[in-house]
């Protein structure tokens, strides 16, 4: 199931995409779960035989089984004769109009009439700030122009990226900035519960329910009513909990465990998860179905290492949220931070200011602040960063031998340069000199990396 290579994808016209919405043809269930058909003007045909636009392997399924085409505003499904028939809810059929979301059974497979996932294409927000969250850096501040958007209304968002890249603080954000902020924000970790308690979290439970529920307890969707729930690490929800809150979500009505009424939910869903969903799908790990549900617009939020540039501003928002002014962060020590890799984003920065202001109780700066960093060593500074050594430069094999050696040469080159800046603590001239690199090229090279603070758009700020 093949994402487009962007900061944000919609799977609906909820929110407006940057071009006209296509549609497709996707296996939701069966050998070939998440294969999909673009459906254009000259339609798709599905089958066993090589030729067809939608290849199956099901032995149910005929060479040329069904056949879809455009039809106006809805599609026009048509049998090819088949062996075993094409089922649309229940009931066999040899041509029939359907509507966008349509499911379809050919021999074991089921089938869906879907809207393709289309970049949404937004010039990059003026902000620098969304919530908690902030950053200079073109590629946040294109998340922050999806976020600002989906903000507006209750679409259903899904949240992407790495540990430590922030998917809770933009939950948090997009709540505060929707007019259901007046109403309750409830995030729930489905990661870290029990299958034994997910549902009891989710749901609720009636007392006597199970044992140990010796009182009624209000699940999270129904805490959350009038206001927004958070659903983290989804991935690892097992399958019975996945459809029942498919059941939930189409319905906006949940039961509790152990009860036989049902209560209508005025929520707005959010859902977070550190893996691609998508690719879970692919796996046979995640329902299709409930992946659409969730991902009306999906967000990827970068990790730090993609944007280097928002270091400074994130160190300076920390230390002003810790009380310790408010100047911008420079110099040496700056550089250092750029230079280190950054596994655990944003959450790993914190941490490192959080061990630098308690080592140093009476630092009302951060030019008085000394940092450690992981791998740095027992009495390393921040200057380690990417040139520790004995850290391995980053090689794979699971990517082109292209990408691969450029991944090389783009560690090696921030780590070369960070160890030279350090060495020189910062002095531009200097590097120059020892690296024999023009001092223009130099300087370009380190920006790039995030080794030196780009030129300050304030001409008369201190240089």
């Amino acid at each position: 199931m093949e994402q487009p290579s962007t900061v944000a994808t919609v799977h609906s016209e909820a929110v407006p995409a940057g071009g006209k919405a296509r549609s497709q043809l996707v296996v939701v269930e069966g050998p070939e779960l998440g294969r999909a058909a673009l459906i254009g003007a000259a339609g798709v045909v599905v089958g066993t035989d090589p030729t067809c636009d939608l290849v199956l392997s099901d032995e149910r399924v005929s060479r040329r089984h069904l056949e879809v085409h455009p039809d106006g505003g809805r599609f026009l499904v048509r049998d090819l004769g088949s062996t075993n028939g094409t089922l649309h809810e229940g009931t066999l059929v040899t041509e029939v109009r359907a509507p966008l979301g349509a499911t379809f059974k050919v021999g074991k497979s089921f089938l869906r009439i879907q809207p393709e996932p289309q970049a949404l294409e937004l010039p990059p927000s003026q902000a620098r700030r969304f919530g908690e969250l902030c950053g200079e850096s073109l590629a946040l501040r294109e998340v922050f122009a999806v976020l600002e958007l989906a903000a507006q209304s209750d679409v259903t968002v899904l949240l992407e990226g790495e540990t430590g890249t922030g998917k809770e603080l933009a939950a948090r954000a997009l709540h505060e900035a929707s007019a259901r902020r007046r109403g309750p924000f409830v995030a729930v970790d489905c990661g870290a519960l029990p299958d034994s308690l997910l549902e009891s979290e989710l749901f609720g439970h009636v007392r006597g329910a199970f044992t140990g529920a010796s009182t009624t307890r209000a699940g999270a969707f129904a805490r959350a009513h009038g206001g927004t729930l958070l659903l983290d690490e989804l991935a690892g929800v097992p399958a019975a909990v996945q459809a029942r809150l498919l059941r939930v979500i189409e319905e906006r009505k949940v039961r509790p465990v152990g009860s036989d009424q049902e209560r209508a939910l005025d929520v707005r869903l959010i859902a977070a998860s550190r893996l691609d969903l998508a690719a879970r799908v692919t796996e046979g790990d995640f329902r299709p179905d409930l992946y659409y549900r969730l991902s009306v617009v999906r967000v990827v939020l970068p990790p730090l290492r993609a944007r280097r540039e928002d270091i400074g501003p994130i160190v300076r928002e920390l230390l002003r949220l810790r009380g310790l002014g408010d100047e911008r962060p420079r110099g040496p020590a700056l550089a250092r931070l750029g230079a280190h890799g950054w596994p655990g984003n944003v959450r790993e920065l914190r941490n490192v200011v959080d061990r630098a202001i308690a080592l140093a109780p009476g630092a009302r700066s951060f030019a008085e602040l000394r940092f450690q960093l992981p791998g740095a060593g027992a009495g390393g500074a921040a200057g380690a960063g990417a040139g520790d050594a004995g850290e391995p430069l980053p090689l794979r094999t699971d990517i082109p031998y292209a990408e691969a050696k450029q991944a090389v040469l783009t560690a090696f080159e921030r780590r070369y340069l960070g160890d030279i800046l350090e060495r020189v603590d910062g002095n531009l001239t200097a590097a120059s000199r020892e690296s024999g690199l023009d001092r223009k090229h130099l300087r370009t090279l380190c920006r790039r990396h995030g080794l030196i603070a780009p030129p300050d758009p304030d001409p008369d700020a201190e240089e």
